[in-house]
Formats: structure tokens, sequence, C-alpha cells
């Protein structure tokens, strides 16, 4: 009886340990996740979308290189680049990748159907195949969305009120989008019943910038449109000095914009969506599927004016307007 209490003991005593050990083992295991932007890291907004997500983590508690291991991956605008990166994140067995850009989710979708995929940004994820509801993705991609398909009518408005005998809008659009047909679609609709024509021009390399808004010139557009788009983000300086250039009052989504000289901006603060994409990435780690885990879209949008742009332009912004601006640049 001695014995076999001594082996039960022992047995007992065995099996704690190999749980503690399993426990430890868990508890420090390190959670690798991927950060694969579109864009560039330098300069532009890369860094500071980075930077935000970043801080999401810290945020949330997480010790970078201790508890958690973040491996950035710039494409610099290049799809090519697209499957070597991707390739590569894989074989560093990451746990889930935070993604940003049309062509990224497009890569990520031939490659896995598995790996918990966090979007930043998306104008809409069921068009864009990432998702089937909103409520319930039901695949391995989740995130947050920009609302960018809604917001374009509503800056046809802002540009209707500033733009005097506004007739013509141009759109310029990028061919490597796939959300930017259906937002021409919408567009149109939204311009029929204002009286509006639009005129469209398509930019997906930094040397067709200028060809696009020269087209739209030619083609008498009084103002222009900006779809959202990673590589438009990437590069609003070169496209706001062009549109100045041909004299174009233009609207974008992204605050930046307004910043780099555009002469409007109306959106919601896309950088609060990297931060956010901080959580998505927790709760995957804690054992949240993506495909129950819904979109996120945004709840506050802001609209930014650039007076000394409107004055360059010739553009008298009405009171009424300014006074629904939340920001102006001077």
């Amino acid at each position: 009886m001695h014995r076999r209490f001594a082996l039960g003991a022992t047995l007992a005593l065995a099996l704690l340990a190999c749980s503690t050990a399993v426990e430890a083992q868990q508890a420090g295991k390190v959670t690798r996740v991927g950060f694969l932007y579109f864009g560039s890291r330098e300069p532009g907004p890369g860094a500071a979308r980075y930077a935000a997500f970043l801080e999401g983590l810290r945020e949330l508690g997480y010790v970078e290189g201790k508890d958690i291991v973040v491996e950035p991956r710039f494409a610099e605008s290049s799809p090519e680049r697209l499957p070597a990166l991707v390739d590569e994140l894989l074989r560093l067995k990451v746990d889930a990748i935070v993604a940003t850009g049309s062509p990224v989710y497009r890569v990520l979708q031939r490659v896995t159907t598995t790996l918990p995929v966090v979007v930043t940004v998306t104008a809409d994820p069921i068009l864009e195949g990432l998702a089937t509801t909103l409520a319930r993705p039901g695949g391995n991609f989740t995130g947050l969305t920009d609302t960018a398909a809604d917001l374009s009518p509503k800056q046809l408005e802002l540009l209707r009120s500033v733009v005097p005998r506004l007739a013509r809008v141009g759109v310029l659009l990028n061919p490597d989008n796939m959300s930017h047909p259906v937002q021409v679609t919408r567009l149109a609709l939204a311009s029929q019943k204002m009286g509006l024509r639009l005129v469209l021009a398509e930019a997906g390399t930094v040397t067709q910038i200028e060809p696009g808004f020269a087209l739209l010139a030619r083609e008498r557009a009084q103002a222009v449109v900006l779809f959202g788009d990673t590589f438009f983000a990437q590069h609003v300086q070169e496209i706001a000095s062009v549109a100045l250039k041909h004299r174009l009052p233009s609207a974008f989504i992204l605050q930046d914009y307004a910043d780099a000289g555009g002469l409007m901006s109306f959106g919601a603060p896309i950088i609060d969506n990297f931060r956010r994409a901080a959580t998505y990435v927790d709760k995957i780690v804690k054992g949240a599927a993506p495909a129950q885990l819904p979109f996120e879209q945004p709840t506050k949008y802001a609209l930014v004016i650039n007076v000394k742009t409107a004055k360059t332009l010739g553009l008298v912004i009405p009171p009424t307007v300014l006074q629904r601006a939340d920001r102006i640049v001077e």
C-alpha cells in the first residue's frame, strides 16, 4: 500500500510539473505579427501609421521584444514586391498579419485562407471579397473600414458649395484598386442627382499623376474628387502640388491632403485605424477567430479646409462651409 501511494504521489507530482511547464511555456510564448504596408515607410504616412500600431500594442500592455515581435514590411508601392514579402512573413511563421492596401489583400487572399489577417483600411470589405458580412466576416480577414465608398458623394457636395457654377467634376482613380469602379458607379448616381457630369482619369504610379490631372484639365473638369487609396495616401504631396498646378480644386478623404496643399479633406482619422488594429491582434492572440470578429466602421469624420489654397485658386469659401470645418489650414 505504501508503495502504491508513493507511485501515485510521484505520478501526481510529475503531471503537475508537466502542466506547470506547459503553462509557463504558453505564458512565455512570444507572439510574432507581420505588418505589411503597400506604401513606403519613409517618407509619407507609412512611418506614422506603423508607429500608431506599435502605440496601440503598448497601450494594451504588450512589450515589443518580450511578449511580441513585429515584423514590418513595406512594398514601396510596388505590387511586384508583394509575393516575396508575403512569403517571407509566412516563413517566419507569424501568428497574424496587419495589412494595408488592396494589392496586399489580393496577394494574401491567394496564398492563405487560414492565417489571420487584420485589415487597416478598406472602402468595402464585402466588395473586395474579404468578408461575407461586416458583422460576421466568415473567413480569415477582419479589421477596420474607412467607409470611403460613402464619402465621395459628400465630397462632391462640398466641392459644389465652394466652386461657382460647378458642372464637370474630375475623378482620379487607381486602376489597381478593385473598389474604385464601384465607387465610380455610386458617384455617378450622386452626380446625376446634382446635375453634374463626371470625367475620369487614372493614376497607379507616380509618373501617371501629372498626365492624369492634365487629362482632367483638358476635359474641362472644374474640380477633382480623389478616391481613397493607399497609393494616393503615400503621395498626397505630389497629388496636391499637381492639382494646384492645374488650378483644380480637389478633395480627398485624408486630413494629410489639406495639410499638403489640397483644397479640402473629408474623412475619418485613418491613423486611428492603425492604433485600433492592435485590439484585433490582441483578440486573435487570445483565441478569437477572425471569422467572428466584425469589421469596425468609423464613428467620426472631420472636414479640413486649406484657405491658403482656396485663395491661390481664387475661391471664396462660404462662411457656412467654414463653420462646418473641424480645422482650417491657413
